[in-house]
């Protein structure tokens, strides 16, 4: 029985996943803190692989996708110290049998790369569409077995963020639940907040729309990212939500790159 730590580290969240064998036990979310430590990472994994219980030495390896280096480095540590397993990255120590067809293909983040993997695995359609809600929305597509590139937006909760800490008047607002069809706000709070989530989802089909007509069809669009559920009501064109696609993906290659080494 192989247990396995999983995490996507993401700008603003990291999110850990518990995996035994091919199954995810259970999906975490923290804070991505540069300025932790090591012992910290440790301390808090100990603590998540406590609640399935599990213990340091029940775990084989510690697969990992990365957008944020020095969090790469603090995690290599604490895997070293307190797992004394392996800390793989993909793609750097775990490449994934996808075409590159990005122009510099080492600029595209890791987690794009991953999710377009995910993606790839699990639906069958010949072409994707990946939209990852996270710090930045990201648009990634997928032909056969090519990732292709896609764009880069702001992020929804960065944005309203960003609004709220940069003008005078402007407060923070939920963004938890989407009103069922965007109305005439008659607060500030209730202008902003059907601003921002109908504005995304405006943003989100009409750009699914102009990247279809790019690719051969049939085309599903698959959503991920914890900002993706206020918007999974109010988006007419996402075919998927799969809050988990990344920590899919990072086992899923995990376990194809033992059978290739097996």
């Amino acid at each position: 029985m192989s247990n396995i730590l999983l995490f996507d580290v993401g700008n603003t969240n990291t999110k850990i996943g518990v995996a035994r064998n091919a199954d995810i036990l259970g999906a975490y979310s923290l804070p991505t803190h540069i300025e932790s430590t090591s012992d910290a990472w440790g301390l808090w994994l100990l603590q998540i692989l406590a609640l399935h219980g599990l213990e340091s030495k029940d775990v084989s390896s510690w697969i990992a996708a990365s957008v944020v280096p020095p969090v790469s480095l603090l995690l290599r540590k604490a895997g070293e110290r307190f797992c004394k397993c392996p800390v793989l990255f993909v793609p750097e120590d775990i490449p994934l049998p996808l075409e590159n067809r990005y122009g510099r293909p080492n600029e595209v983040g890791a987690d794009r790369l991953v999710g377009a993997y995910a993606a790839r695995g699990m639906f069958s359609s010949r072409s994707l569409i990946i939209v990852d809600f996270g710090t930045a929305t990201t648009f990634d597509c997928v032909q056969d077995h090519a990732y292709l590139g896609g764009l880069i937006c702001p992020g929804l909760q960065s944005s309203a963020a960003a609004l709220s800490t940069k003008t005078a008047k402007l407060p923070s607002i939920s963004l938890e639940d989407a009103p069922a069809a965007p109305r005439i706000g008659r607060s500030t709070s209730e202008s902003l907040r059907h601003g921002l989530i109908f504005g995304f989802a405006a943003m989100v089909d009409g750009l699914c729309r102009r990247l279809k007509e790019q690719l051969p069809h049939p085309v599903e669009v698959i959503a991920t990212g914890g900002p993706a559920r206020p918007l999974l009501s109010v988006c007419a064109g996402i075919d998927h939500n799969c809050p988990d696609l990344l920590l899919q993906g990072l086992l899923r290659a995990r376990l194809e790159h033992a059978h290739q080494s097996a």
